[in-house]
């Protein structure tokens, strides 16, 4: 659809828009306090509003026609905050209702040595229980490890092997020594089952 506006030169819309922010911003942001319960709310979608504003300064009417168009761009930010709002609170609902059927078993509750275990885990530096944690947990290898910390995949394996020693010398230390292959947070049992969340050494 052609605008029904003739274009402007950027001046002109940076000027145009000044003038709306100016003019409208207080009144935008009183409609939109009134109409949800969280301010801080509120100045998100007001940036939101005059963010739609900027992308559409062309479309802009004339006048005495541009402070009701400013609020019909607030009326549309707001309800598709809304509907985003309801999206995730269905979201929630349904995982709250899916975790009520969820048993956690602490490791330290099946296997005391397991729970040693999740001790020396968690005292590893931040970079290592992350990449360790990836390669056991989520069961990633080195290309896909890559991918999730942005580097290449020869330096994935590299620090995953590098974590992986540090790990089984903290062990040692620890005196859980689980042999010579070299321990991953892979040790620790994984999920089983639809409804059981057995727990890991975290």
């Amino acid at each position: 659809m052609p605008r029904q506006h003739p274009v402007r030169s950027r001046e002109e819309s940076v000027a145009r828009f000044e003038e709306l922010y100016e003019s409208t911003f207080g009144d935008v942001l009183g409609y939109l306090l009134r109409r949800t319960e969280d301010p801080d709310h509120s100045a998100d979608l007001v940036a939101d509003v005059f963010t739609a504003v900027w992308s559409r300064i062309d479309d802009v009417p004339p006048a005495d026609q541009a402070r009701p168009w400013v609020f019909g761009v607030a009326r549309n930010v707001l309800a598709n905050h809304r509907r985003g709002d309801r999206r995730r609170n269905a979201l929630a609902a349904r995982l709250r209702a899916d975790l009520r059927e969820v048993r956690v078993t602490p490791p330290g509750e099946r296997d005391p040595g397991l729970g040693e275990v999740g001790r020396v885990f968690r005292a590893l530096p931040d970079r290592d229980r992350e990449i360790l944690s990836l390669a056991g947990w989520e069961q990633l290898d080195a290309g896909e490890i890559a991918v999730v910390l942005g580097c290449a995949r020869g330096t994935a394996r590299v620090r995953l092997h590098r974590a992986r020693a540090r790990f089984a010398r903290a062990l040692r230390r620890a005196g859980l020594d689980t042999g010579a292959r070299s321990p991953s947070p892979a040790t620790t049992p994984r999920p089983s089952g639809s409804t059981t969340l057995k727990g890991a050494a975290r």
